[in-house]
């Protein structure tokens, strides 16, 4: 997913066609930069080495200020040191400039619904799924769901767990958590397949052990409980 820059061009002479073209080369170059000083920072930050992750940050946003990488990725650091200022202030930077990317309109999105603007995420999740060059859906999906489960709102979140999966069948945290919300809703051949599903697709795991226990204690089925409890076991 990249931008593209619509650019007018009042051609008065054969130079100013040579200068426009090599300004565009220019500002490819500088893209090329700040985009390599992008996937630098993310190394570092992976590593856990802040400074070098901040320094990379910063020079591909001086390479090109107006890169919607450079600049979610900046923003992303300063939420990571808990400079939350400073990472609202780009990403807000960012959605104004680029209010049709998905990208942005996601993390932005994620971003309001971690310091509890849940309504303000969700229109913004919304809004990135509707992108045409968009196609992250699963993802924006996913984000509204757990976005809404943070602010109470189980049905809707169930609704955006179904579409995440509609879009990527068997995203293991959708699923985990669609179960869930099946079981509390006292759905439990729903939940049962759910679980037997991502089973057959990750293996047991302890989370996923855990809410069959939970189902089957809830079904009144004693012997598979027992079953369970008896995987779950192996695991400590």
């Amino acid at each position: 997913m990249r931008l593209v820059l619509p650019s007018t061009l009042l051609i008065l002479s054969g130079c100013m066609t040579v200068d426009a073209t090599s300004n565009n080369i220019a500002q490819s170059q500088l893209r090329e930069r700040s985009e390599a000083r992008v996937k630098l920072g993310i190394g570092y930050l992976k590593q856990g080495n802040m400074i070098k992750a901040r320094e990379n940050f910063e020079m591909a946003l001086k390479h090109d200020p107006n890169y919607y990488r450079a600049q979610l990725s900046l923003a992303h650091y300063f939420e990571q040191v808990e400079e939350t200022e400073s990472a609202k202030h780009l990403y807000q930077s960012a959605f104004n400039q680029h209010a049709n990317n998905g990208d942005v309109l996601n993390n932005y999105g994620t971003f309001l619904c971690r310091y509890g603007q849940y309504e303000q995420a969700d229109t913004l999740f919304n809004q990135a799924v509707k992108q045409p060059s968009y196609y992250r859906i699963s993802t924006s999906y996913e984000n509204a769901a757990l976005c809404s489960l943070k602010a109470g709102n189980k049905q809707r979140a169930q609704e955006y767990f179904h579409r995440a999966l509609a879009h990527q069948p068997g995203r293991p945290t959708s699923s985990l958590n669609l179960a869930k919300l099946e079981i509390e809703n006292r759905s439990y051949v729903d939940a049962r397949l759910r679980l037997l599903r991502f089973h057959q697709r990750y293996g047991a795991q302890k989370s996923s052990l855990k809410l069959l226990i939970e189902l089957e204690q809830g079904a009144g089925n004693t012997t598979l409980e027992h079953k369970y409890r008896g995987q779950l076991a192996q695991f400590d």
